[in-house]
């Protein structure tokens, strides 16, 4: 049973028509929900805004695979943050059964571009297995933090992290991976994957991440550690979403992203559900503050 109420309405984003979307990242940009977001019919990224979360405009496409480059034959689950007056993106590039994270920007939040031929982030440790993907970066303190899963190429096993002095060259912690699964957790005990930390002055870092009862059922779950990077424990609430026999997410509910509504008191999560082999963009909420 879910802990977020989700929507009667859903799915909010998505339709056989523009085809699937999936692992989204959603934040306010200039007073507006936006929504970076993956188009899988177009092997690219692309945007949509919206001015209550739930009514999203057509998606743009901001940046399109490359198939020059060798590493990204399909790109998807991007993180855009705008430091200053540039939208900085970090993207999972995905080719020959590997995958990679790559870095582009731009001036407008529309139109990016790449600065560099080669990914910033790849594959080298054997517990990374053969792929890093679905980066999710902050910026605190002049410092770049990076929060990303590794392992198989079609579902990630663990998340791991990573800090970078210009968001380019990164060096990865020495205490890797920083969660993994817990097999006594029934929605976990296959693998995790693909989430959101936010930093919050409460409870500390939150971690929205993915649990795989099996490798084609997942749901969506959150942990709270103080730095970031130790000590995540696990919130009683888990899990958040589930899958809804017989709807549109009946499958698994994958890659969460979550924004704390002050004004009316409550969490707003994002998510993308799959049924057989569609996969749109849904939303739950939970009213109050406190997840632990």
């Amino acid at each position: 049973m879910s802990t977020f109420q989700k929507f009667s309405g859903n799915p909010v984003f998505g339709n056989q028509t523009i085809g699937t979307m999936f692992d989204a990242l959603v934040w306010m940009d200039e007073g507006r929900y936006r929504m970076d977001v993956s188009v899988r019919k177009q092997k690219a990224c692309g945007v949509s805004f919206s001015e209550d979360g739930i009514h999203w405009s057509d998606p743009v496409i901001t940046l399109q695979n490359n198939l020059e480059s060798g590493w990204e034959d399909d790109i998807n689950r991007n993180c855009v943050l705008k430091i200053g007056d540039i939208y900085k993106m970090w993207y999972t590039g995905q080719a020959k059964g590997h995958s990679y994270i790559g870095y582009a920007e731009s001036s407008d939040g529309i139109h990016f571009s790449r600065p560099l031929r080669d990914p910033v982030l790849v594959s080298e440790f054997p517990w990374e297995g053969v792929s890093v993907m679905n980066p999710c970066v902050l910026f605190e303190n002049g410092i770049y933090r990076m929060w990303y899963s590794t392992g198989k190429n079609y579902e990630p096993n663990v998340n791991a992290y990573a800090e970078s002095a210009d968001g380019i060259v990164w060096k990865k912690s020495w205490i890797n991976p920083v969660l993994t699964r817990e097999k006594k957790n029934v929605y976990e005990q296959d693998r995790i994957g693909g989430c959101q930390v936010i930093h919050t002055d409460d409870m500390g870092y939150l971690m929205f991440y993915i649990g795989y009862r099996d490798i084609d059922t997942a749901c969506i779950c959150v942990a709270r550690s103080d730095n970031g990077i130790t000590r995540w424990v696990r919130s009683p609430l888990n899990p958040l979403i589930t899958p809804t026999p017989g709807e549109w997410d009946a499958d698994a509910c994958y890659k969460p992203t979550v924004l704390w509504n002050e004004k009316e008191t409550k969490w707003m999560l994002w998510y993308n559900g799959r049924n057989y082999h569609t996969e749109f963009i849904g939303y739950a909420e939970y009213h109050g503050r406190n997840l632990f």
